[in-house]
């Protein structure tokens, strides 16, 4: 795989392969304070990041209530993340940027945005006098120093994956702001590999994450353009040599 990538990329392959592994390292003291809190939850089958803009339709009676609450109150809530139907610890705290439309039911159009990731240590199914459950959560320190060299490689093989695949992803950002949370949805990760980067709390191992997708994904979608290519040439005329 990394030999069809030299050869097919060789620019976006220098950049990525070129960039020495980043291994996990053992969290420091860095005189933070961690903070425990409660947060209501709305688990949901998706992965959302730091950042991550997210608009929802609100229809079941429990999340109306939830979110009306956050609302008018301007409190964020927890979106776990359900794989396979199977809750898991980690998700993202989430705020209510705007509401686009009530209905007369009381559902709701939403837009969401992602602030932090957080760690549920309890699940509060029975909250007193609400419809909705909540948790217990806290906030693993998050390392936000990355390598600018593999970012930029990583977004150059984003955009040849999106090139070979003929589709189109607007970061909104320039190249220099953007993080690996702003293209792990746009590399084609599957959802369970998504939740594991969301479990990375530096920025180096979650580029490292996605550089190794890249290095494995790019040469197969080569192999898969050139197929399609051969498919169509079948039983049309060709010019040899040419």
């Amino acid at each position: 795989m990394e030999d069809s990538l030299l050869l097919h990329f060789p620019a976006i392959a220098k950049k990525i392969i070129d960039t020495p592994p980043v291994w996990p390292v053992q969290e420091k003291n860095v005189g933070l304070k961690v903070m425990t809190n409660f947060i209501p939850i709305f688990p949901l089958s998706l992965v959302i990041y730091p950042d991550e803009e997210l608009n929802l339709h609100i229809f079941e009676p429990r999340y109306k209530q939830l979110i009306a609450e956050c609302a008018e109150a301007k409190k964020p809530f927890g979106i776990p993340s359900l794989i396979r139907n199977e809750f898991r610890k980690y998700g993202t705290l989430m705020e209510v940027t705007g509401i686009e439309k009530r209905y007369d039911n009381g559902e709701m159009d939403i837009h969401t945005k992602g602030v932090r990731v957080f760690k549920v240590l309890e699940v509060i199914h029975q909250v007193p006098e609400k419809l909705y459950s909540g948790a217990i959560v806290h906030y693993p320190h998050n390392h936000e120093q990355g390598n600018p060299v593999l970012m930029q490689g990583i977004i150059d093989g984003v955009r040849e994956l999106h090139k070979l695949m003929q589709v189109s992803r607007d970061f909104k950002k320039s190249d220099g702001e953007l993080v690996s949370y702003d293209v792990a949805h746009a590399t084609g990760l599957s959802l369970e590999e998504e939740y594991e980067m969301l479990c990375l709390f530096q920025e180096r191992q979650r580029q490292e994450y996605l550089k190794r997708h890249l290095k494995k994904i790019l040469p197969m979608m080569v192999e898969i353009d050139r197929l399609k290519k051969r498919i169509k040439l079948n039983g049309h005329f060709q010019s040899p040599g040419r």
